[in-house]
């Protein structure tokens, strides 16, 4: 008895003989159904973060190549997850990270006119390889390199704005709840990967995640307890 790739006749042939489901029968099981948790709410984990830019009409404090960045390295892993023929619950969220990155990329341009011709040679660059790299028409060796590259790439995306927010002592327009769902969801796909017997590069990628999420994610805890003592006094 299989749905989405789950297989619960293990569960169900244990719970009908009166007794409970032993652990290894168990633990694939929560992967599963974990990894389809994480791939549901990945459909709007950038949603806050979006809809605080538009509320504000302002990209305050937020690092333009760090989200950048974060495309890039969303298209590699995603690219790579697809060509090594993994089950769509160990990376589906990436997809939907990808189309959410291009949309918040695309609108902290806009509320960042005028744009520098850099910015527009950097998207130009970007539209005419990602359609290559996501058909996996590469080498297979440059292949295994880019994915190697991309653990550097999400590093990098997370320092330029890490390093805003100390140097501003503000976390500007980013949101708590998008920074928070992003370190969840890396902590939790560091199970489901190993459960899923994913490449070690692959989970290495989750605990970078965990690591410069959680920091941005401290970031925002830390400078914003004073706004709002400053707030009050004003009051």
């Amino acid at each position: 008895m299989e749905y989405f790739g789950i297989d619960l006749s293990c569960a169900i042939g244990s719970l009908r003989n009166g007794k409970f489901p032993e652990k290894d029968c168990l633990l694939p099981l929560f992967s599963k159904v974990l990894g389809y948790c994480i791939v549901a709410a990945s459909t709007t984990v950038k949603l806050p973060q979006i809809l605080k830019i538009l509320k504000h009409g302002s990209v305050r404090g937020l690092s333009m190549v760090a989200f950048e960045m974060e495309v890039v390295g969303y298209t590699i892993a995603l690219a790579y997850c697809l060509h090594k023929g993994l089950p769509f619950s160990a990376y589906g969220e990436l997809a939907f990270l990808l189309i959410q990155g291009i949309i918040l990329v695309a609108i902290i341009y806009y509320y960042s006119q005028p744009v520098g011709t850099l910015t527009w040679i950097r998207a130009l660059l970007y539209c005419a390889i990602a359609p290559t790299i996501l058909a996996g028409q590469m080498d297979p060796m440059l292949f295994e390199a880019l994915y190697a590259s991309q653990h550097a790439i999400f590093f990098c995306a997370r320092v330029p704005q890490m390093w805003a927010n100390f140097k501003n002592k503000s976390t500007g327009e980013l949101s708590f709840l998008t920074c928070f769902m992003n370190s969840a969801g890396s902590i939790v796909r560091v199970f489901t990967s190993i459960q899923e017997k994913a490449p070690s590069s692959v989970i290495l990628g989750s605990v970078i995640g965990i690591i410069t999420n959680g920091t941005i994610l401290s970031q925002i805890i830390i400078y914003q307890k004073p706004q709002v003592k400053k707030d009050k006094k004003v009051k």
